[in-house]
């Protein structure tokens, strides 16, 4: 998602939504969320995501939404769902390797990169090519697995704030719905506190 002007190169949309399962009727405020029918009209990184969260077994299969959403707010909208349950993608250029960092955290907090930085080491900015490139998906649309290359990857620990969140699906368009500990395990990624305080947040 590209909420935060300071961290625009590194943003990328991260939401979803829940179906029940993949022939679900529409969902959301507006009806926005349409059930994976007839995916193999789908873009490539969409069905990517679709076949690795079936094949690890995840309840909920990944939908359509009628409308691409780029940041928390607008797949918060969407949804029908606080922005916070947006889970937001931040990705970044380590410096020692130049491997992909990916911090994943609520759509209402901002990523403190000094905290990243305390666990991954020096970090730099990552554009739409390195994001392609190491995970391929396009920015707006990185889904938290099924990246092409390995990634380093974050949860922030105030989504645990919510029993329910919603992830990109490798597409603007993509969602599904998971929670933390859900995201946690399909992941295998540490919990951290990698995010600005509240104080913080509320005088950007």
């Amino acid at each position: 998602m590209n909420d935060d002007a300071d961290q625009t190169a590194n943003q990328s949309a991260s939401y979803g939504a829940d179906h029940g399962a993949a022939h679900g009727a529409s969902h959301g405020a507006n009806g926005a969320v349409r059930a994976a029918a007839a995916s193999v009209d789908r873009p490539e990184s969409f069905l990517r995501v679709t076949a690795v969260l079936a094949e690890r077994g995840h309840p909920h299969a990944p939908c359509w939404l009628d409308s691409s959403a780029r940041t928390a707010q607008e797949a918060a909208d969407l949804l029908g769902v606080a922005v916070g349950q947006i889970a937001k993608s931040v990705i970044f250029r380590r410096r020692a390797d130049d491997a992909a960092v990916l911090v994943i955290t609520s759509g209402d907090r901002r990523v403190d990169d000094a905290r990243v930085a305390h666990h991954t080491g020096a970090l730099g900015r990552a554009d739409a090519e390195f994001v392609k490139a190491r995970t391929g998906f396009s920015i707006g649309g990185v889904a938290p697995l099924a990246h092409l290359t390995e990634t380093l990857t974050l949860i922030d620990r105030d989504l645990f704030r919510f029993d329910e969140i919603w992830a990109a699906a490798g597409h603007p368009n993509g969602v599904f719905k998971l929670s933390p500990r859900q995201l946690a395990s399909l992941t295998g990624a540490p919990v951290a506190d990698v995010v600005q305080t509240a104080i913080a947040q509320t005088n950007p």
